[in-house]
C-alpha cells in the first residue's frame, strides 16, 4: 500500500498549506520551485541569483525526501524571458555536469505574476 510523505524545507516554504513536495513509493513530484532567498524570505532582483537558489532549493528537497540530484528524472522549468537561458543552463552544469547523466527538461514561459523571473518543479525517482 502506497505511503504518502510530505517535504518541507526550513527557510523556504509556501504561504498555502502545501509541502515543497510529495513522495508517493519513491515518486517525488515537487510543487512549485521558486529562487527565494532562504535567509531572508525575499526574491532576488536577478535572473542569475534567482536561478541559484531555485537549484539549491532543488538539490535540498530531494536531499530531504532522502535522494540526490541523480535520481531526477525531469524539471520544468518556466522563465520570464524564454530566451534568458544561460543562467539556467549555468546552474544546470553545476547540479549536472556529467553530459551523458542528466535528466530531461523543459522550458516554457513564464506569465505568473510577481517579481519571479524563474521557477521550475522536479519529479525524481528516489532509491528505496
Amino acid at each position: 500500500m502506497a505511503c504518502r510523505k510530505s517535504i518541507y524545507l526550513a527557510g523556504f516554504k509556501h504561504k498555502n498549506p502545501i509541502p515543497n513536495a510529495c513522495v508517493i513509493d519513491g515518486l517525488l513530484m515537487s510543487g512549485v520551485v521558486l529562487g527565494v532567498d532562504p535567509a531572508t524570505g525575499d526574491m532576488p532582483a536577478t535572473l542569475e541569483a534567482q536561478c541559484a537558489n531555485m537549484f539549491d532549493h532543488v538539490r535540498a528537497i530531494v536531499e530531504a525526501a532522502g535522494g540526490t540530484p541523480a535520481d531526477i528524472i525531469k524539471m520544468t522549468v518556466w522563465l520570464r524571458d524564454p530566451s534568458q537561458r544561460q543562467p539556467v543552463n549555468d546552474e544546470w552544469l553545476k547540479l549536472f555536469p556529467d553530459h551523458d547523466d542528466r535528466p530531461a527538461r523543459h522550458a516554457l514561459p513564464l506569465t505568473a505574476e510577481g517579481p519571479s523571473l524563474v521557477q521550475c518543479d522536479v519529479t525524481a525517482v528516489l532509491p528505496r
